[in-house]
């Protein structure tokens, strides 16, 4: 838990240890740990270093552990530090970036990706820099990443990303295929499926786009699309190909195909508090959901009414019966 300050484990075991013995010597904290007496006075000289633990000076050979709300209070301020300072260089390098890009040349709006290793480090790196919403059409045959492997998925959920899927149904087939849908069910990713997809494709926020290149040799490549012209086709692609498919939900029964002519159990709560007066974040707060979820549901119910505005959602919902009149 504390990796993110720079302690690993053993210092974190070290220092945790500290704090509820009070204060103790090397063999007794060495026997706590299970480590060596060498490694574990290496230990509290690293913690040492980083003013998590000092010797005692009323109890020669003994070291005790500084006050947590003090010592980590002020790693993590100084942490904030080093990380604003790198989201301030990140944003002057995209600054300089869009500056040296704004009449693009064509070999610009378009990167060859060759290699396995590279193809994956892309294919993350694209999950990993999305801020609101991934959209991916997934074959049955997986290129370089595997749904198990693919870490970058859960941690983009995790910060509010939004997912849009369709599957080809057989991936439904393969061994792991319905442990990693209901997985992405659970975290409230909206997945469809269809008989065949045309391609296998990744788009972030609508201005990064990857596609699989077919290659005469084994080695694997991709094509990594910037925003231009090509990339509101593949945009239209993808949207073409979601209004077609089935969505898929999560039930006692397990994985289920739904036809999309109305709203779930979730969606009827939501419209119901929204009616009442309560804003996204309440209901959110009520429903226990996260306030990207809520608003993600709405703007789906939204789609799925033809409307435009909130306003128009609730009238849509009273003469569709979704909600009763008191």
């Amino acid at each position: 838990m504390l990796g993110a300050i720079g302690l690993d484990e053993t210092h974190e075991s070290a220092y945790r240890a500290l704090v509820s013995v009070g204060a103790a010597d090397v063999p007794d904290l060495a026997r706590r740990l299970t480590l060596g007496e060498h490694a574990t006075e290496r230990a509290l000289r690293r913690l040492e270093r980083h003013g998590l633990a000092a010797q005692s000076s009323g109890r020669p050979g003994r070291w005790v552990a500084a006050p947590p709300g003090v010592a980590l209070g002020a790693l993590l301020t100084q942490q904030r530090h080093e990380l604003e300072k790198a989201e301030l260089a990140a944003a002057l390098l995209a600054e300089e970036y869009r500056a040296q890009a704004t009449e693009p040349a064509v070999h610009d709006l378009v990167e060859v990706v060759i290699g396995a290793a590279a193809v994956t480090q892309r294919f993350l790196q694209l999950q990993l820099g999305a801020t609101a919403e991934v959209c991916a059409l997934v074959t049955g045959n997986p290129m370089v990443v595997s749904g198990t492997d693919n870490d970058a998925e859960e941690n983009a959920a995790e910060r509010g990303v939004g997912y849009r899927v369709v599957l080809e149904r057989a991936v439904l087939d393969q061994p792991t295929g319905l442990t990693e849908l209901s997985a992405a069910l659970s975290r409230d990713e909206q997945v469809r499926v269809v008989d065949k997809v045309p391609t296998k494709l990744v788009i972030a926020d609508r201005t990064l786009a990857m596609v699989p290149l077919t290659s005469h040799t084994a080695e694997p490549a991709a094509l990594v699309v910037h925003a231009s012209g090509l990339l509101e086709l593949l945009s239209g692609l993808f949207e073409s190909v979601w209004r077609d498919a089935l969505p898929l939900r999560l039930d006692s029964r397990g994985v289920m195909e739904q036809e999309p002519d109305g709203p779930d159990v979730t969606d009827l709560e939501i419209l119901s508090l929204l009616l009442a007066g309560l804003t996204d974040a309440s209901v959110a707060k009520q429903l226990d959901l996260g306030l990207r979820t809520v608003q993600r549901r709405v703007k789906r119910l939204m789609e799925l009414t033809g409307v435009t505005t909130r306003l128009q959602l609730g009238w849509h919902s009273y003469e569709k019966g979704w909600v009763a009149r008191d």
